[in-house]
């Protein structure tokens, strides 16, 4: 294949790619190859990646395709490259989660969903740059929409690197707003699954009660493709639980059985939003019409973000002691102030937090009963101009603190160009409705744009 047929393939979807492999039009060494091609093309613009050694991807392709040719059982991932935020352990790659205190480090095992990514037959691309320890400093990598504006963060490598079609797929975490906002802001699609589906083993901890896994794709069946063989129990992750098979993609690929009703939803800090943003939620929800129901945050609720933060930092100041005590130094000036000011939480406001968590999520149910799914806003506005911070995840940090499952889909799109994401959340366990429902917002949104041209 030439240079620009290799590229090009990386413009396949994750389903279409995976329908090519399977029909033998194309294999997971060219699919690698061309994903490859692309990299070199644009990682010195876009700056993606913490790791990548070509050969070794190329390796698993040769060897996944070689199971397929000798008639061999195959995943469902099979032949598919996958890129991995750089807080997730991999035994035959570095894992140095930003920061170079561990510069170097060689973890002995993978982490849970790498084992399973390799079960389903996934090529481990390589690894995508995260902020520090995955909290606020910023890495090196830029948003491929205009290098000068921020790719959001922590998970800033893996939503850039889809965006900029290096890979199809790629794997995130979110304990704040670090799956959705680099998602919105890179103009791709996120999906934060509900609190405790997807096992954490093996990857960076923060904070256990709200760290989460997330995934990033360029459409939302492709978040079902690559999230469903990842769902399930862990021993090792407590937080997991047995449950049936969550039938992501079969019921996201599904009409859904009555037009699907939205509550708009104005979180409290909703005077944050620029008023692009604003308008643009207007139209949407004056085109949705009698699909779309005003719905206020309970003002006990506002605290929300208060209760986040002294769990997030008092965790983070245990989590990331050592790395204090023998480097304070070398850790940025705002990991420094978080993890001083969690040293200062008292065991019972961090409790009482806590306690207020399955309550406030809970207190959701009786809005579910009337509607699919909420709608609000991903971010404030577009990616801001600048390196030197990731933006605002205050419009996730509700959702993640519920531990509610979250989609960013990009949808709107800036005065200035960049693309903007319209959040949907959906009742806890309810997944594959939210999917579905997120699936046919992206339909009806394409067909709105259609009828306007």
């Amino acid at each position: 294949m030439t240079m620009d047929e290799l590229v090009d393939i990386t413009s396949l979807s994750a389903a279409e790619a995976l329908a090519a492999l399977r029909d033998g039009r194309t294999s997971a060494e060219t699919l690698v190859g061309g994903c490859l091609a692309r990299i070199r093309a644009d990682e010195a613009r876009v700056q993606a990646w913490a790791f990548i050694d070509e050969e070794h991807a190329l390796e698993q392709a040769r060897s996944i395709d070689l199971v397929r040719r000798e008639g061999r059982l195959v995943g469902p991932l099979h032949g598919l490259p996958v890129g991995l935020k750089d807080v997730i352990d991999t035994a035959d790659m570095p894992t140095e989660h930003g920061t170079v205190l561990l510069a170097g480090r060689r973890p002995e095992h993978d982490a849970t969903v790498v084992e399973r990514l390799r079960l389903a037959g996934a090529v481990i691309l390589g690894k995508t740059v995260t902020t520090e320890l995955a909290t606020y400093a910023p890495g090196k990598t830029h948003n491929p929409h205009d290098p000068a504006h921020t790719p959001g963060g922590s998970s800033s490598g893996s939503a850039a690197a889809v965006a900029a079609n290096m890979v199809p797929v790629a794997i995130g975490t979110q304990t704040n707003g670090s799956v959705i906002r680099p998602a919105a802001y890179c103009g791709v699609y996120g999906y934060k699954p509900t609190f405790g589906w997807v096992s954490r083993h093996g990857v960076l901890r923060q904070s256990r009660p709200l760290d989460q896994m997330g995934f990033f794709a360029r459409s939302v069946e492709d978040l079902a493709i690559i999230a469903e063989p990842l769902i399930g129990c862990d021993e090792r992750d407590p937080d997991t639980r047995a449950m049936a098979r969550a039938r992501l993609l079969e019921v996201a690929l599904q009409e859904p059985p009555l037009p699907p009703t939205f509550a708009f939803t104005k979180t409290p800090n909703w005077d944050e939003t620029e008023e692009q943003t604003r308008l643009a939620f207007d139209e949407i929800n004056e085109a949705l019409g009698p699909q779309s129901i005003p719905f206020i945050v309970p003002a006990n609720f506002h605290e929300a973000w208060h209760w986040h933060r002294t769990i997030m930092e008092a965790d983070i100041a245990r989590s990331f002691h050592s790395f204090y005590e023998r480097g304070r130094d070398r850790l940025s000036e705002s990991l420094r102030g978080q993890i001083e000011r969690g040293r200062q939480v008292s065991a019972i406001d961090y409790n009482d937090a806590v306690d207020r968590m399955q309550a406030t999520g809970e207190a959701f149910e009786e809005v579910f009963d009337r509607c699919d799914v909420l709608l609000t806003a991903a971010t404030g506005g577009p990616a801001p101009r600048g390196l030197e911070s990731t933006g605002s995840p205050a419009f996730c940090t509700l959702w993640t603190f519920t531990g509610l499952p979250a989609v960013s889909l990009p949808l709107l799109r800036a005065e200035n160009g960049l693309p903007m994401g319209i959040q949907l959340i959906g009742r806890r366990g309810d997944d594959a409705r939210l999917l579905r429902t997120a699936r046919w917002l992206a339909g009806w949104v394409d067909d709105l744009e259609a009828d306007a041209i």
